[in-house]
């Protein structure tokens, strides 16, 4: 293989080659290159990194919000009936009032 020095930009030929794109392994010249995420990579490569992809659409990421909004009304849900059976399960004298009067509020 041959030196980075003795090769010529991908895009253009009488220039010198500066650095080598990492994702297309193609030699660039200073103009042709810029840095993202801390690495040297090319305009092309740059923008196909760039596009949006399929999580980040708004179609896609409504229906996602739709569905955890019905999911966390539904766990709301849950949650209040299960803590209402369990309320109607505490036996009858917890609810006249025997429980907290025999133990609590004794009379000095």
């Amino acid at each position: 293989m041959r030196n980075l020095t003795h090769q010529r930009c991908f895009n253009h030929a009488g220039r010198e080659a500066a650095a080598r794109c990492p994702e297309c392994r193609q030699f660039f010249c200073r103009e042709c290159i810029t840095e993202h995420d801390d690495r040297v990579i090319c305009a092309a490569c740059l923008k196909r990194l760039a596009s949006v992809p399929l999580t980040r659409r708004s179609g896609f990421i409504g229906v996602v919000r739709a569905l955890q909004f019905l999911v966390g009304v539904a766990a709301i849900g849950c949650f209040f009936y299960w803590f209402g059976q369990s309320l109607l399960r505490l036996p009858s004298s917890f609810h006249d009032g025997t429980v907290w009067r025999g133990r609590w509020l004794q009379n000095p």
